[in-house]
C-alpha cells in the first residue's frame, strides 16, 4: 500500500493494525513458510561459506532452547498462519533437541486442521544414524546439500574428509522415507561446474530430486562477484548436452523458488530438476517465507540487513499477543526485493551460516 510508512518493531508491538491475522506485508504477500535455524555452527568449512577456522558463534546463552524455539513456532502456526516449517542451521544435526523440536512441531495443526509439512536441511553429516529417529518424530523430508560426487574435490570445497558419510545419510533418509529426498548443489566456476549432468544422472538413478542453486552474496569474506557466479542458463545448458528438458509451466512454480524441469535422459531415466536462480531470476515477488535465527531475531529476507528481536521480548515476559504483533509489524515492512542486481547493494551484516537458508 503506498504511503504507508514502514513501522519499527517497537510501534508495531503496540498497533492496532498488527493485532490479528497472517503474516502479511505491503506488497499483497502472505507468509505461509518458516525457516528456523537452530544452531549457527556446523562442522563443515565450505570455502564459500566460512572460512577454515570457523566464525565467532553465538554464545549458548543467547541461542533460543526447545521450549523457546517451540514457544516461538507453535505461535507462528497457531496465531500467523504458517503451514510449513523447516528447520536450518548453521548444521541442525547438531542440535541436541533436534527430534523433540520436531515431534513438538509435527503435532501442531494448522489453521485449516491439517499436519505442519515440516522439513530439515542438513548437510547430511550424522543423518543416518538419526533418520528413522526424526522420521518416527514426524518429520516429512529433508534437504541435503551436496555439490560433488568426487571425495577428492568435497574435501577441497568443504576442508572436511566427509563425503562417505553425506552420501550415507542420503541413502539412509531414503530408507526411513524421508522422502523425496532433495539435494542441493551449488556449482563452482572452475571446481565443480563439470559435474552438473553427472550429479542429474545420479540423482535419477538414485530416485533424488536434485535442485542447483546460484550461489548467493552471502560469504563472511564478501568477495562474491556475479561474474563468477554459475547462472541457471549455464546450468541448463551444460544439463541439455545430455538431458532432454521440458519446463514445467511457471504456474507450477507457486511461492517456490525452484523452476522445474522434466527430464528424460539415457537409458530411460526420467524424474525432474530444479534450478533456484535467486540472482538471475529472482523470485521475491512471490515469497512466502519468514524467518527465524538461532537467537530469536525474526528476519523478512535472506538478504535483509535489519532484524526484529523476539528473544529478549519473550524473555522480559511479553506474552504470545504481544510477540505476535511484533512478528506482524515487522513482516509488514518487507522490502519488495533484494535488490543484488543494484549497485548500492548491500550485503547482509551476517553470513549464511548465521542466517539459515
Amino acid at each position: 500500500m503506498p504511503g504507508i510508512r514502514r513501522p519499527s518493531a517497537a510501534e508495531g508491538a503496540g498497533d492496532p493494525r498488527f493485532g490479528a491475522g497472517p503474516l502479511l506485508d505491503r506488497h499483497g504477500r502472505t507468509a505461509r513458510d518458516l525457516r528456523v535455524s537452530l544452531t549457527d555452527r556446523c562442522n563443515l568449512r565450505c570455502h564459500y561459506c566460512m572460512p577454515p577456522e570457523g566464525l565467532p558463534w553465538l554464545e549458548q546463552p543467547a541461542v533460543l532452547d526447545d521450549e523457546e524455539v517451540v514457544r516461538l513456532v507453535t505461535l507462528a502456526v497457531r496465531d500467523l498462519g504458517v503451514r510449513e516449517v523447516r528447520f536450518t542451521g548453521g548444521e541442525p544435526l547438531l542440535r541436541r533437541g533436534l527430534e523433540r523440536i520436531v515431534a513438538a512441531t509435527t503435532a501442531l495443526r494448522t489453521e485449516d486442521g491439517a499436519p505442519v509439512s515440516t522439513s530439515l536441511t542438513t548437510n547430511g553429516i550424522g543423518l543416518a544414524r538419526r533418520a528413522d529417529a526424526l522420521a518416527a518424530a514426524g518429520l516429512r523430508r529433508v534437504n541435503v546439500s551436496l555439490d560433488t560426487l568426487r571425495a577428492d574435490r568435497f574435501a577441497a570445497i568443504t576442508r572436511r574428509d566427509r563425503h562417505a558419510d553425506v552420501l550415507a545419510g542420503v541413502e539412509a533418509a531414503a530408507r526411513a522415507g524421508l522422502a523425496p529426498v532433495k539435494v542441493n548443489a551449488v556449482l563452482l566456476r572452475g571446481t565443480n561446474d563439470d559435474e552438473a549432468a553427472d550429479l542429474l544422472r545420479w540423482a535419477l538413478a538414485g530416485g533424488y530430486r536434485l535442485r542447483f542453486i546460484e550461489q548467493m552474496p552471502l560469504d563472511p569474506h564478501g568477495t562474491w562477484r556475479r561474474e563468477d557466479m554459475v547462472t541457471a542458463e549455464e546450468i541448463l545448458a551444460a544439463l541439455r548436452a545430455e538431458f532432454d528438458l521440458v519446463a514445467r509451466p511457471g504456474s507450477a512454480r507457486g511461492a517456490a523458488p525452484a523452476e522445474t524441469w522434466d527430464v528424460t535422459g539415457p537409458g530411460g531415466l526420467r524424474g525432474d530438476v530444479g534450478v533456484i536462480a535467486s540472482v538471475t531470476r529472482p523470485f521475491c515477488g512471490d515469497c512466502d517465507r519468514t524467518r527465524l535465527t538461532a537467537d530469536g531475531q525474526v528476519r523478512t529476507c535472506l538478504f535483509s540487513t535489519s532484524e526484529t528481536d523476539l528473544r529478549d521480548a519473550m524473555r522480559a515476559g511479553a506474552d504470545d499477543a504481544a510477540l505476535a504483533r511484533r512478528w506482524r509489524a515487522a513482516m509488514w515492512g518487507k522490502l519488495p526485493g533484494h535488490d543484488i542486481d543494484d549497485p548500492g547493494f548491500l550485503h547482509p551484516t551476517r553470513p549464511m551460516s548465521a542466517i539459515g537458508g
